[in-house]
């Protein structure tokens, strides 16, 4: 990513090279200009550059008339409640997610504390790219003011959907690996007060990355060993705005990111039956253990607004993102990692079975993914020739194209939202089976 990337939920780059204080200044005074009355949340991910952007942001709100309410070091899904919380007219959170240090970025938050969705996110933009602000006068200049307590309303949502008795007796040694960002703020918290025996790494949030921040099994090579070293029952990996959350068991395996929202799923659905949401390119795990307890299941197309317009639709239950993202309507329309947290910790409590266990019963199934180059003119015929290619699967276009078999395999293949090129996405019973599957499409594409 060498250049801004700007979308609909909103941008990121790096910083003094493609994003600088005046661009976001700008971008930020186009997102205000049409949120409804109310302050403006504004908090940051813990990165180095962090305050300089919140700084600029700040001021570039309160010279347009906005209030801000500055909630200083916070973790994305806790800006998503402070915003209900306060009645805001808004929230923006300075972060550049899993990038590295030298990136940041800028995401929006509708009135009622979920990202922007793609129609409100393109009136930004046509506002940005339009370039005119209204700039106030010195009487109407907005004002700031700074939250005391940011985590306690988010830590009472997330405790009110599990049983913390339950939890607290085990006294379950877990290490919390928030890589020096937002995520240890709230996560200490919530670990302790639910008892757990606390193994906090890199919870100075300074965004002086021990790792490449990023939550994969080759960046935690050096948290499984702690874990192990530690003899913690659990190990818990954030990316830097703790929206994301991966799993480390006791032995040191990296579970990864797509168990964890089928622990959570699991764990939800033996307390109450209701719908499921994730998106197209979710592991099929979600929908089996939804099919097993009778639950209706649904899927979004990618991207965190889609899945949680269709859990609104339908009333889900919960729902997420097979990338550690996982969303409990209880606590807020988001992804949130402290909700991750306490779901596999109330499932290991009341099943009172090893993550390892839990994780090993769980509907077995791999994931293989790979990418194409291809010019945007091209992917209707490509997309066309792959559904002709394999005719035997069904079929569906919610989200570039999917197809799917009886015998579980499914393959996915759309466009990036960032690069010209289309991901090729498939899940089999075998890594060898998905992998054929996305082999067998790059060669259609490649005849293109």
């Amino acid at each position: 990513m060498s250049e801004l990337i700007i979308s609909v939920s909103g941008l990121r780059g790096v910083v003094g090279e493609h994003l600088t204080p005046e661009l976001a200044g700008r971008f930020s005074c186009a997102y205000a200009a049409g949120q409804p009355d109310g302050p403006i949340i504004v908090a940051r991910d813990g990165r180095t550059s962090g305050k300089m952007l919140v700084d600029a942001i700040r001021a570039a709100l309160m010279a347009v008339g906005r209030s801000v309410i500055d909630a200083g070091i916070a973790a994305t899904p806790t800006v998503g409640v402070l915003v209900c919380q306060n009645q805001a007219g808004g929230g923006i959170q300075v972060s550049a997610s899993h990038n590295p240090p030298e990136y940041n970025g800028i995401k929006l938050f509708s009135p009622d504390g979920q990202v922007l969705s793609a129609t409100a996110g393109d009136q930004v933009l046509q506002r940005f790219r339009a370039g005119t602000i209204d700039w106030v006068g010195y009487q109407q200049i907005g004002a700031t003011t700074c939250l005391p307590d940011t985590t306690a309303h988010h830590l009472d949502l997330v405790l009110d959907t599990v049983s913390v008795d339950r939890i607290r007796q085990r006294q379950f040694h877990v290490l919390l690996d928030s890589n020096h960002a937002s995520g240890s703020i709230l996560g200490r918290r919530l670990l302790e007060h639910l008892g757990c025996l606390l193994i906090p790494v890199g919870d100075t949030p300074d965004g002086h990355f021990a790792h490449r921040p990023e939550p994969t099994a080759e960046n935690l090579a050096g948290i499984r060993d702690k874990v192990v070293r530690a003899n913690a029952a659990i190990g818990f990996c954030q990316d830097p705005d703790a929206d994301r959350l991966a799993i480390i068991d006791e032995t040191g395996r990296y579970i990864g990111e797509e168990y964890t929202l089928a622990l959570c799923v699991q764990r939800v659905l033996a307390e109450r039956t209701g719908p499921i949401v994730t998106n197209c390119s979710t592991s099929r795990m979600a929908e089996d253990l939804a099919n097993a307890a009778g639950a209706p299941f649904y899927r979004a197309p990618v991207g965190e607004a889609n899945v949680v317009a269709v859990m609104k639709q339908h009333h889900a239950v919960f729902g997420g993102e097979g990338n550690g993202g996982s969303i409990d309507p209880r606590v807020g329309y988001i992804r949130d990692s402290f909700v991750g947290m306490a779901q596999i910790l109330d499932a290991m409590a009341a099943r009172d079975e090893p993550i390892s266990r839990m994780a090993d019963a769980l509907p077995k199934y791999s994931i293989h993914k790979t990418k194409q180059e291809l010019v945007g003119d091209k992917i209707p015929a490509a997309l066309d020739a792959l559904e002709s290619r394999w005719s035997d699967a069904t079929s569906d276009r919610m989200d570039g194209l999917r197809l799917d078999w009886p015998d579980r395999r499914w393959l996915l293949v759309r466009a990036s939202n960032t690069e010209p090129i289309l991901r090729i996405i498939a899940e089999a019973q075998t890594e060898t089976a998905a992998q054929e599957l996305c082999t067998q499409a790059a060669g259609v594409l490649a005849r293109l």
